[in-house]
């Protein structure tokens, strides 16, 4: 009688480990094709307003834990990052670069300067929104 038992646990313990193979196999047959459906379907991004993209292009830059936060300002203008501040040419062309990677902008005035040089001269603002519109 207990082998019997033995015997039934034995299959059913092997009856489960079969399922949960299929399982798995099932999963990672279908997690592709899942990602393959995904990325040749077309998006609708939300249009942003100015102060979501700024938001995300603050959280974009200041990523990095010894970036100059307190030193730099983030503004955005119909879909165009101002960067104001001081910081040194590397996080000066690094802020940049990292800005434009934000979906939804569609530039970046990168007026930083480094500490003890004067600010550079900006267009006024609303030149860029003339811009954006035309």
């Amino acid at each position: 009688m207990r082998t019997a038992y033995i015997a039934f646990g034995a299959a059913a313990a092997g009856a489960l480990a079969a399922g949960y193979l299929s399982r798995n196999k099932a999963r990672r047959l279908v997690g592709p094709a899942k990602g393959m459906a995904h990325s040749v379907i077309p998006h609708r991004h939300e249009e942003m307003d100015d102060q979501t993209l700024a938001d995300r292009v603050r959280s974009e830059i200041f990523r990095a834990p010894d970036a100059p936060k307190g030193d730099v300002s983030v503004d955005v203008q119909a879909g165009v990052v101002y960067l104001r501040g001081t910081a040194d040419e590397a996080w000066t062309e690094r802020f940049g670069k990292e800005a434009r990677k934000v979906q939804g902008i569609t530039g970046v005035k990168n007026l930083l300067h480094a500490p003890g040089t004067p600010t550079p001269a900006a267009e006024p603002r609303f030149l860029a929104s003339e811009q954006f519109n035309q």
